[in-house]
């Protein structure tokens, strides 16, 4: 199964987001392939925030590897499963979405609630997102089928 985690510029959230489920992925033994992206590009080949980077290490996710990219058409097929880290994320993603792509979409948070952005705030707004995105992920991990 293809993963794809979407915020707004790839740098904080969806980063963190792809780090964590890689890491409960391989944790349960699950084959996922976890990627993320932004809807915009103002970052594109950036690494991701640094108060981001420092967040998930202390919970031992390693994002220093990824890069920041945009969203693409082709993702819309590539990809199983589309997680918005928020509902203006999501809506922008519907409008991008080309007629007959494959992908499913959804709130990444399984309640339907928003997980905020922290780009514009301190330490403890990385930890707040982190600790919403740790919830999903382990909803989502555990809702998956585990390999025979």
């Amino acid at each position: 199964m293809r993963i794809l985690c979407v915020c707004l510029g790839n740098t904080c959230r969806s980063p963190m987001a792809q780090g964590a489920l890689e890491a409960m992925a391989r944790e349960a033994g699950l084959a996922l392939e976890i990627d993320s992206a932004g809807i915009g590009a103002w970052f594109a080949g950036k690494a991701p925030d640094a108060r981001g980077l420092a967040t998930a290490l202390k919970r031992g996710y390693d994002n220093s590897a990824q890069r920041s990219r945009q969203i693409a058409a082709q993702d819309f097929s590539d990809f199983d499963l589309i997680l918005a880290m928020d509902r203006s994320n999501l809506d922008a993603l519907t409008g991008l979405r080309p007629a007959g792509a494959r992908a499913g979409m959804r709130l990444f948070h399984p309640s339907g609630r928003d997980i905020p952005d922290p780009y514009n705030g301190e330490l403890p707004d990385y930890e707040l997102a982190l600790d919403m995105i740790e919830e999903a992920a382990r909803d989502l991990i555990a809702g998956l089928p585990r390999p025979a």
